[in-house]
């Protein structure tokens, strides 16, 4: 395929070149971007599954929690970070842990008897 250069339009090489820039921009961009990792988080009568969830400091986690039986709550107060489970919804809760150790997760809403028991543990490493 050959172009004639004389019928090329200018405007549509202004509009390529405006395109392969954006293009080079968002390239940039994601790469640079920091990954997220998701982790699901099951709240059922009276456990989180899982029960430890391992992570490294810095990085960046969007916990996906849902809970199949009741309304439950998820309260990881060290990094306050709280949030309502409600039957057939996904919450989702974005975490990025600036420091090392293990740090208690519990269910804060009243789901029966049990409840008191409903925890886990975020490991930060």
């Amino acid at each position: 395929m050959t172009i004639d250069h004389d019928k090329f339009d200018p405007s549509r090489r202004t509009l390529m070149r405006v395109a392969g820039t954006a293009a080079l921009g968002v390239t940039a961009w994601a790469l640079a971007a920091p990954s997220e990792r998701a982790i699901d988080i099951v709240a059922r009568k009276f456990e989180f599954l899982p029960g430890e969830i391992k992570v490294k400091q810095g990085e960046t986690i969007v916990l996906r929690l849902t809970a199949p039986e009741v309304p439950m709550g998820f309260n990881l107060a060290d990094f306050k970070l709280r949030a309502d489970i409600v039957p057939g919804r996904v919450t989702t809760l974005r975490l990025t842990p600036d420091r090392v150790g293990r740090f208690v997760f519990v269910c804060d809403v009243f789901c029966g008897t049990g409840h008191e028991d409903m925890s886990g543990t975020l490991v930060v490493t």
